[in-house]
């Protein structure tokens, strides 16, 4: 089967099983690797992307599901120069990362979320990123480092 869909800006086709997940077409087949598989239940967040401008757990989408829309990967979300997005150099800046894993998946919910919330409080930002898991942090600096980037993301 026959999936087209714009990636990261670039119109692709995917030619995949009928029941091929968002995820796989993205790793195995556009060998997009910064999308993480976590748990493979929609419960960790790890391959969080950006489908038509919301944030969507790929391991729960079938590539079918996503025929002609536009898809946000971390890859693309640096400008073509290589210039950070404003989120990406926030949770650098913040150390809102440890061992990465989660750090592709909460990168984009977080842009998502200050897409729709500019100002959203810290209790708002904690709720919002429920839906993404990290072992390592303890959330305190990705809270400010997506506090950072809803700032930088306004000017």
């Amino acid at each position: 089967m026959q999936t087209h869909l714009t990636v990261n800006g670039k119109s692709v086709t995917v030619e995949a099983a009928p029941n091929t997940l968002l995820v796989q077409a993205l790793r195995e087949h556009l060998h997009l690797t910064g999308t993480h598989v976590g748990c493979d239940t929609a419960q960790c967040g790890a391959c969080t992307v950006i489908v038509n401008g919301d944030a969507v757990k790929s391991c729960n989408m079938l590539l079918a599901q996503a025929a002609d829309a536009q898809i946000t990967t971390i890859e693309g979300l640096a400008k073509p120069d290589g210039t950070m997005h404003p989120m990406q150099a926030a949770f650098k800046e913040c150390h809102g990362l440890q061992c990465g894993f989660c750090t592709p998946g909460m990168v984009l919910s977080a842009v998502d979320l200050c897409k729709k919330h500019p100002n959203a409080s810290e209790q708002e930002i904690r709720e919002q990123l429920e839906g993404n898991l990290c072992r390592c942090t303890g959330y305190q600096n990705i809270v400010k480092a997506v506090q950072h980037g809803a700032a930088a993301m306004k000017s």
